[in-house]
């Protein structure tokens, strides 16, 4: 089999070694305690957040139990802080998970200042110490190849030789809907008798919008999002359908267990790695078919604003620029 080029701009660092509950156990009871008032407290999070936020503050605590006598809170100082953020930076993490490691720890500092502080007075006089603190230089890790149509072609093909039906759906709507994994997962099936959209002249469109979907966002329901779903991605979603040979709710579904579920995000991660990158022969993550299908649209001379709120659905035009890979070639090529 072809190697796969990894698309890699520095190395990536090792995985944190995970705390464990014999490691929490020796953990300052309140560090615990407060972290277990803080997630208790904020509805705020969305599900996926709170996943992160928790693993991240359990690395922070097991640090100042290894590092800072296992100091409570209160007690550790913005110097201490900036020699955590030191070990991330030496241990190789990229800025953004850099970012996201010292936001857990800032939003659990703020909840104490806001909240916490005017019940506990051994908090009375804490302060966020993780504010004004030098920026991190931004640094990427993979660089960004956008998905072209002739490619998004090229696998459709190779999916459809193996009677991948599923992997053809799902291809189709990463690459033409511009959703992303967590919300593809949760189209259902009755969207495909929707039906085309109709204008204000009652003329047909060639899409369809999807049901209201949780997209990303604060708190539990996230952001409501319709999605604009083409004639495409409507092909074969049922096309899938009707060869899985069994009625489901939902569209994207595996059987486990002698049952059908929905999908999983890991099963996006996995029909990347294992299907999508051998066939392009190089590294394709879930995470790239949003900048593609955004990119794709763009290329047909789409304009940015339209594209930012009809398929990025982005609430900022800056925020959709940062998802544009087009090529800059002949921009640059004419400035001399």
């Amino acid at each position: 089999m072809e190697e796969i080029k990894k698309n890699m701009l520095r190395k990536r660092a090792e995985m944190l070694p995970v705390v464990t509950e014999e490691m929490w156990d020796k953990v300052n009871s309140n560090n615990k305690a407060i972290m277990e008032e803080y997630f208790e407290s904020n509805q705020q999070l969305s599900p996926d957040t709170q996943i992160q936020y928790n693993s991240a503050l359990r690395q922070f605590f097991w640090w100042a139990y290894m590092r800072c006598s296992n100091i409570p809170l209160y007690e550790i100082k913005k110097s201490q802080f900036i020699k955590y953020r030191s070990m991330l930076i030496s241990h190789g993490l990229s800025s953004s998970g850099l970012a996201m490691k010292k936001s857990a720890v800032s939003s659990l500092c703020n909840f104490i200042e806001n909240v916490y502080a005017e019940e506990n007075k051994l908090y009375e006089h804490f302060k966020n110490f993780t504010r004004g603190l030098p920026a991190v230089t931004k640094n990427t890790v993979y660089e960004k190849i956008k998905i072209t149509e002739e490619e998004y072609h090229d696998m459709i093909n190779v999916l459809e030789e193996q009677e991948d039906y599923l992997g053809m759906a799902w291809l189709s709507c990463a690459f033409n809907v511009g959703a992303r994994r967590g919300e593809i997962v949760q189209f259902k099936t009755e969207m495909l008798t929707y039906g085309h959209q109709l204008n204000s002249k009652g003329e047909e469109q060639k899409y369809t919008f999807s049901h209201i979907v949780r997209g990303k966002g604060a708190g539990r329901d996230g952001k409501s999002l319709k999605f604009m779903i083409n004639d495409d991605a409507i092909k074969y979603m049922l096309l899938w359908v009707e060869k899985r040979g069994y009625e489901h709710e939902q569209i994207f579904t595996v059987r486990y267990a002698n049952e059908y579920h929905q999908l999983s995000r890991e099963w996006a991660n996995s029909f990347c790695d294992n299907k999508l990158s051998p066939i392009l022969g190089r590294r394709i993550t879930p995470h790239i078919f949003k900048a593609s299908a955004i990119t794709f649209l763009l290329e047909q001379g789409h304009d940015m604003k339209t594209v930012s709120k009809h398929i990025a659905h982005h609430e900022n035009v800056a925020t959709t620029q940062i998802y544009d890979l087009r090529s800059d070639d002949e921009e640059r090529d004419g400035l001399f």
